[in-house]
């Protein structure tokens, strides 16, 4: 009996790991899962494996939120995955259906928000027994809302996709508010205003008799007059799309399947009017941009860039060629008008190399935009961590030293020129570090700065680079002193070539404290340990790298107090910058 049971959880971890391999093939990803993704998934418990947890030796966890994955899912790749709890896949760019979850008696947690998933949602969701959260917005799915009705479930979002029909009237629905399905193409029914029309009554049988009569009578002049009018219409309708389908798919295929529902939503606000006065406009920061207007841009062929935890950002090719990248806003729906301009205004007037440019804003009650200048060469967290194997082109020491200092030279700038707010940056890490390349090397631009006074309350500041500070989860002050700790994991980054939040300790448990995993390991004596195998042999260099080590314990001091004035970060690496000089 011990050796059929042993045999059959064999079994089970095998088809566990076939599963996870076909979702890591099927899928390209920022933090290359082909590499993290080896070996066996679930060793005593504890996963190696990026976003995975196991129990009794079981995947029961597969989160893989916001690390840019795309592609498509398999239709049936959790189907041996039997034990799953939660699915997290928040925040990528995944196209194609909804995965089937059919037989997934213990998932609890179905999280697919912010991605590209398109068609209807799967009937089988209706048939998970213990499901508690069902996030589905920010899509392309369409079709009608299946008759969820468990009693579990507590947290479900459709809101912002194609879908269309009455909501159904189960118990389980009245629990939700109209948030839950604002934004979709043609809903009704309670919780929102809009009204189910009434079904029509059946007629008597008697009418029904009558109806029948009348309808033999009429089919054959109706199939008459079709035949005779059928080529009649072919030729007018050839015309008229002829003269009306590039406008009309510029102005709403265009919006509504290039930049999502949401500007669907904006150009069903302006109506058929041919200006975009029913959109508002764009406020301009910089006037040598002023050459294009709200309509102009949801015109624009698009593609995603990024999605971070504020919102989706894309690159927008204007017809006239001009390129942008646009950022969608998310969490400040409750803003004033004059609140977000008056932000958007002071960071409109941020002028530095370091600093990403802000072009122009849009405010509407339901969408914020912001449009910056467009650096294209992608981010520092890309630059230190994909393609990592055979044929990468290895990033040296000196060319990651520059890049610390332009990261402080822009950071020290905000500092000054924002010193009344308690944190300028508030977001800053290596994926809102954009990277631009020319002759002379790298050059860095620090992006996603200044919005921590939009942001309704503490619980979405979670969402910014800030809240790994100890102050944040202390429930202490933040001051800029938090922007310095950011500024010193982005150094340890740099120097050890690892992801904070994805460091495995001798215990082999993750921490999101990259300082402590340094502090561990070095042990008051200077290790070679932690460094980056590619910078591991530039023997010369060592002494820079121990130097900016202990600088970056000191900006993550656990006391904010501790912590150096950004312009005294700056300075010491300047100093430091010149010694590498003299000394070559």
């Amino acid at each position: 009996m011990f050796l059929c049971v042993e045999t059959d959880l064999k079994d089970f971890q095998v088809e566990e790991r076939d599963a996870l391999l076909l979702i890591r093939d099927s899928l390209n990803s920022s933090s290359d899962l082909l590499v993290n993704w080896t070996g066996s998934p679930c060793i005593e418990n504890i996963s190696r494996w990026f976003g995975i947890n196991c129990s009794n030796l079981h995947v029961v966890h597969i989160v893989l939120e916001g690390i840019n994955l795309s592609g498509s899912l398999p239709p049936r790749c959790f189907q041996n995955i039997t034990f799953l709890s939660q699915i997290n896949f928040r925040n990528n760019a995944i196209f194609g259906p909804l995965p089937n979850l059919t037989n997934l008696m213990f998932l609890e947690q179905v999280i697919l928000s912010n991605n590209h998933f398109s068609g209807p949602i799967p009937l089988d969701y209706v048939e998970l027994p213990i499901l508690e959260v069902l996030e589905l917005q920010e899509n392309y799915l369409d079709w009608q809302i299946p008759p969820f009705d468990q009693p579990s479930l507590t947290s479900f979002n459709v809101s912002y996709n194609h879908l269309v029909g009455p909501i159904p009237e189960t118990s389980v629905f009245q629990r939700f508010r109209k948030s839950s399905f604002d934004n979709n193409s043609d809903i009704c029914g309670i919780p929102l205003d809009t009204i189910c029309p009434a079904a029509p009554s059946p007629a008597p049988s008697s009418e029904v008799e009558k109806n029948k009569k009348r309808f033999h009578v009429w089919i054959i002049a109706l199939i008459a007059a079709a035949a005779a009018l059928f080529l009649f219409l072919i030729i007018i309708a050839i015309r008229f799309n002829k003269r009306s389908s590039e406008k009309e798919t510029r102005r709403h295929g265009s919006a509504r399947y290039v930049f999502g529902a949401w500007a669907k939503k904006m150009v069903t606000y302006a109506g058929t009017s041919e200006d975009s006065e029913g959109l508002g406009r764009l406020e301009f920061c910089n006037k040598k941009f002023a050459v294009f207007d709200i309509d102009d841009l949801l015109r624009a062929s698009a593609e995603v860039l990024g999605k971070g935890n504020l919102g989706m950002t894309y690159k927008a090719t204007l017809e006239n060629g001009i390129a942008i990248a646009v950022k969608r806003l998310n969490y400040m729906n409750e803003l004033s008008s004059r609140e977000f301009q008056q932000q958007m205004q002071l960071l409109g007037k941020m002028r530095h190399k370091n600093v990403v440019e802000v072009v122009s804003f849009y405010y509407s009650e339901e969408q914020k935009l912001v449009i910056y200048e467009l650096i294209s060469d992608g981010t520092l967290f890309e630059l230190l961590h994909e393609g990592r194997g055979i044929g990468r082109i290895t990033l040296d020491w000196t060319t990651r030293l520059a890049i610390i200092k332009d990261i402080a030279k822009g950071l020290d700038f905000l500092h000054h020129s924002m010193s009344s707010h308690k944190v300028p940056h508030a977001n800053l890490k290596s994926s809102n570090v954009l990277i631009h390349q020319d002759n002379q090397g790298y050059h860095s631009k620090l992006t996603d700065y200044g919005f921590l006074p939009l942001l309704p309350s503490k619980l979405y500041a979670e969402k910014l680079a800030i809240s790994k500070a100890p102050e944040f989860f202390q429930a202490k002050k933040l001051t800029h002193k938090s922007d310095v700790y950011c500024f010193g994991i982005i150094i340890l980054e740099i120097i050890t070539g690892k992801i904070p939040g994805q460091i495995l300790g001798e215990i082999e448990e993750t921490t999101n404290d990259l300082s402590s995993w340094v502090r561990n390991v070095v042990s008051n004596d200077w290790s070679t340990d932690i460094l980056d195998l590619e910078i591991l042999a530039e023997k010369e260099g060592h002494d820079a790298m121990l130097k900016l080590t202990e600088l970056a314990l000191e900006c993550t001091d656990v006391t904010p107090e501790k912590r150096p004035k950004m312009s005294a970060v700056l300075r010491r690496i300047e100093e430091l910058e010149q010694m590498e000089l003299e000394n070559d």
